[in-house]
C-alpha cells in the first residue's frame, strides 16, 4: 500500500487500534491479561546502525496480570517485502528498548527486565519467507553444545495477505478491517467491505481521526485494483462508485468525468466553508449523486434533504444505486 509507513504510524498511535490488533491477532499477549485501560505510549529513543534516530517505531507499555509490563513493539517501518535478517533486527530492537528502560531509571533495585513482544506487519504480495526465530539463522548443527549459548529471539509476524478470509469475517474490529483492506481484491468486492467500514464508524461515533485514516486506506485499496478512476474523498461515494462499475453509467465515473465532478464539488465545499458539519457534507454528496443519475434536483427535494436528519440521509444514500427513479429514493 502506497504511503503505508505514515498511515500505519498514525493508525497505531491510537490506543484502540493497538487493542484491536492484540485482541484479534496476538493470542499469546492476550493470555497475559493485558490492561488496555492503563496502556501508555512510550517515546522511541533508540538509534539505528547509522546513528539515525528511529522515529518510525511505536511502542506501547501495557500492564498485565503478572504485575509487570508487556511492551508491544509494533514495527511500523511497514514491511512490503520479506527481510531475511528480520530476526537479527528484532534482537537489536529489543536490546535498544531495554537500554532505554534502564537509562530512564524505570527499574528499581532487584527488578527484572520487562518482556518485549515485537510485531511485524507485512503486506507484501508473496508469502513472508524469512525465519521468525534467530536461532535458525545461526550456523550450528541441531544439538550442538553451543546452541544453548545463542540468543533465542523471535518476532510475531502478521502476514496480512495470508490470514484466512473465513477467520477475518468473524471479527468485528478495526484491525480485522485493516487486514481485509490489505488483501488484494477486485473493485466490486470492495463494496461490502466499505459498507462494513461505514457501519463500524456509524456505530462508534467520535473516532474522527481513525475514520479519516480508514478513508485513506480505502482510497489506497481502490488504487491497488488498477482501475482508471478518480477516487472521491468520501466513503459513501467510494462505495457507490465501485458498485456502479459495469453498469450503463460507469463511464461517468472514469478519471476524466469523475475528476471534473469531484473538483467542482470540492470547490463548492470550500466556498461554503470548511467548518460545515457532517450533515451538510451528506447533503452535498447526495446532491452530486442525484444530479449524475437523474439530472437537476428540484428545489423542493433540496429543501427536504436539508431538513432530514442524518439517519434518513444515510437511508436515502443507500437507495441511490438501485432506485429506478428519483422519487423511489424518497419513498416512505
Amino acid at each position: 500500500m502506497p504511503g503505508a509507513d505514515q498511515i500505519y504510524h498514525r493508525l497505531f498511535s491510537h490506543p484502540l487500534m493497538v487493542e484491536h490488533l492484540a485482541r484479534d491477532f496476538l493470542n499469546d499477549a492476550m493470555a497475559a491479561g493485558l490492561d488496555f485501560q492503563a496502556m501508555e505510549r512510550m517515546t522511541a529513543k533508540s538509534y539505528g546502525r547509522t546513528g539515525a534516530r528511529r522515529d518510525g517505531d511505536v511502542i506501547w507499555r501495557i500492564p498485565t496480570d503478572y504485575g509487570t509490563d508487556v511492551y508491544l513493539y509494533l514495527l511500523l517501518e511497514f514491511q512490503s517485502q520479506s527481510d531475511p535478517w528480520m530476526a537479527v533486527r528484532t534482537l537489536v530492537y529489543q536490546g535498544l528498548l531495554w537500554q532505554q528502560v534502564i537509562a530512564e531509571k524505570r527499574l528499581k533495585s532487584g527488578d527484572r527486565l520487562p518482556p518485549v513482544l515485537l510485531v511485524v506487519l507485512y503486506n507484501g504480495g508473496p508469502p513472508w519467507s524469512a525465519e521468525t526465530s534467530l536461532n535458525r539463522l545461526i550456523a550450528l548443527p541441531e544439538g550442538s553444545p553451543l546452541c544453548r549459548w545463542q540468543p533465542q529471539t523471535k518476532y510475531h509476524l502478521l502476514d496480512m495477505g495470508r490470514v484466512p478470509g473465513d477467520e477475518l469475517a468473524q471479527k468485528r474490529t478495526l484491525a480485522a478491517l485493516l487486514v481485509r483492506l490489505e488483501q488484494r481484491r477486485q473493485p466490486e468486492t470492495l463494496v461490502p467491505l466499505i459498507d462494513e467500514v461505514i457501519d463500524w464508524f456509524r456505530s462508534h461515533p467520535g473516532y474522527h481521526e481513525l475514520k479519516r485514516l480508514f478513508t485513506e486506506l480505502v482510497t489506497a485499496a481502490i488504487e491497488g485494483t488498477g482501475e482508471p478512476l478518480a477516487i472521491p474523498d468520501d466513503l459513501r461515494e467510494m462505495r457507490i462508485m465501485l458498485a456502479t462499475l459495469g453498469k450503463t453509467w460507469r463511464e461517468e465515473w472514469t478519471a476524466e468525468g469523475m475528476a471534473k465532478g469531484m473538483a467542482k464539488g470540492r470547490e463548492e465545499g470550500r466556498e461554503e466553508g470548511l467548518a460545515e458539519g457532517e450533515h451538510q457534507a451528506q447533503v452535498r454528496t447526495m446532491l452530486r449523486l442525484l444530479e449524475r443519475r437523474f439530472g437537476p434536483v428540484p428545489e423542493e427535494v433540496r429543501q427536504r434533504m436539508e431538513a432530514a436528519d442524518s439517519a434518513t440521509l444515510d437511508s436515502w444514500l443507500d437507495r441511490i444505486l438501485d432506485a429506478p427513479t428519483r422519487d423511489a429514493i424518497f419513498k416512505d
